[in-house]
């Protein structure tokens, strides 16, 4: 499977977040051989969406000449597009976003209505694509922190995704806390696995790996302890 990581993070390697993708991606190579390249979004040259709508009148050509072209071929090469972020103000960093702005030569003016919804109609045939968001955060649990994260890209995506959501991340870049980060590793091993093995990670699995590593008053006395 040809897969494109786009990571999000300011952090590069050094990114919380991406463990968890890494970690993903070695179950994934477990069952069989992955064709993986990390793009780390930080680094490109990613100019904001202007709204001019160019691109969606001409044949997907964006009115900017930056790294967004090289990007979109990628995108459109891939089996699996697999969106790797910190959360940021409830959703995804500002160079992750621009980034998902500038997607628009994928789609044209026209629309169409999808269930209770209207879609743009694409101007590629992508329909092929997975998706997959990961997404870690350093509050001590999951609830009311990732929702608006997930309402977008459920929205954008409607396609074949999988969502996974951590709670508590900072802790995966602790080499002291690989008491309990080895084994939440370990079950994120899991889930690549199940997903190579039948394009989808049970729904217990994701709940298990979203769920807090030690509790979250611990976690929240360690972290308030070292401001």
């Amino acid at each position: 499977m040809k897969i494109l990581v786009l990571n999000g993070s300011p952090k590069r390697e050094g990114s919380d977040t991406l463990h968890i993708t890494r970690a993903f991606l070695e179950g994934m190579e477990e069952v069989s051989a992955q064709d993986v390249r990390i793009v780390h979004v930080i680094d490109r040259h990613i100019e904001y969406c202007t709204g001019c709508f160019s691109c969606m009148h001409n044949g997907g050509t964006c009115v900017h000449d930056d790294d967004m072209r090289e990007i979109l071929e990628a995108i459109l090469e891939s089996d699996l597009l697999v969106w790797s972020f910190p959360l940021y103000s409830y959703g995804m960093p500002a160079h992750l976003k621009a980034l998902l702005d500038r997607t628009l030569p994928l789609s044209s003016m026209a629309m169409r209505k999808v269930g209770e919804r209207y879609e743009h109609v694409g101007q590629a045939d992508y329909s092929r694509l997975r998706y997959l968001m990961i997404c870690g955060c350093g509050f001590p649990n999951s609830r009311q922190n990732f929702e608006p994260a997930v309402a977008q890209f459920r929205l954008c995506f409607r396609g074949d995704r999988t969502i996974m959501t951590v709670p508590e991340s900072p802790m995966f870049n602790a080499p002291q806390a690989a008491v309990v980060t080895e084994p939440r590793l370990a079950l994120i091993r899991k889930a690549g696995r199940q997903y190579a093995e039948t394009g989808a990670v049970e729904e217990a699995l994701l709940a298990e790996i979203g769920s807090p590593m030690i509790p979250e008053e611990t976690y929240a006395a360690i972290v308030n302890g070292g401001v």
